[in-house]
């Protein structure tokens, strides 16, 4: 039986791939794991440190929309028409080529499938949709350039490769990771808040 194709090699084919790089034609590519591989793919933007060209909140958005039809038990994919079209931009094409391609390698070499029953659970796509929903919400109101968007939308990439993986372990990691974030977020938000009121 042929080895399946790992996600590694199907994102760097796509990147690769004439034509333009849409969340649209992702979404034709990876069918019913596009939730998860779109999660890794709009919140590597904040979590990575590439140039975002103004498009993080745009993605972050796109993430929240999808977290709330996992919440409400959609299978598939639907996205407004407008942001199927949202195409990467060059720069970020050959930066997740090189960076996020690499990176999801090396975690396919050390990962291995651990505990995947509590991924396929009936219920897990809900609680999936309402962590993403948490941090990416979390990674949207971190005051800009400040870096604290980072922990959370890496806790919702590694979350989203643990379940594309069938590792709960590091699916864990992503939820810790995430959680860390959510909460230095909420702590220097409320310091930044009280030094600004202090000022009037």
């Amino acid at each position: 039986m042929p080895q399946a194709e790992r996600l590694s090699d199907r994102l760097e084919s796509w990147f690769r791939s004439p034509g333009l790089k849409t969340v649209g034609s992702l979404t034709e590519l990876f069918g019913e794991k596009s939730f998860a591989v779109l999660f890794v793919l709009l919140l590597a933007v904040p979590a990575l440190p590439v140039p975002t060209g103004g498009v993080t909140h745009v993605f972050e958005l796109i993430a929240i929309l999808l977290a709330l039809e996992l919440i409400a038990g959609r299978k598939t994919v639907w996205l407004p028409e407008r942001w199927r079209r949202r195409e990467l931009g060059p720069a970020q094409q050959k930066r997740f080529a090189e960076v996020l391609v690499r990176r999801i390698r090396w975690l396919e070499q050390h990962s291995r499938p651990r505990l995947g029953f509590l991924l396929t659970h009936r219920l897990s796509g809900v609680g999936f949709g309402v962590l993403v929903l948490a941090l990416t919400v979390t990674a949207f109101l971190a005051p800009p350039f400040t870096g604290l968007d980072t922990l959370p939308a890496l806790g919702v990439v590694l979350l989203s490769l643990g379940l594309l993986l069938d590792d709960a372990a590091l699916a864990v990691v992503g939820v810790v990771i995430g959680a860390v974030g959510l909460l230095l977020v909420l702590v220097l938000g409320k310091l930044a808040y009280e030094g600004a009121r202090g000022l009037f």
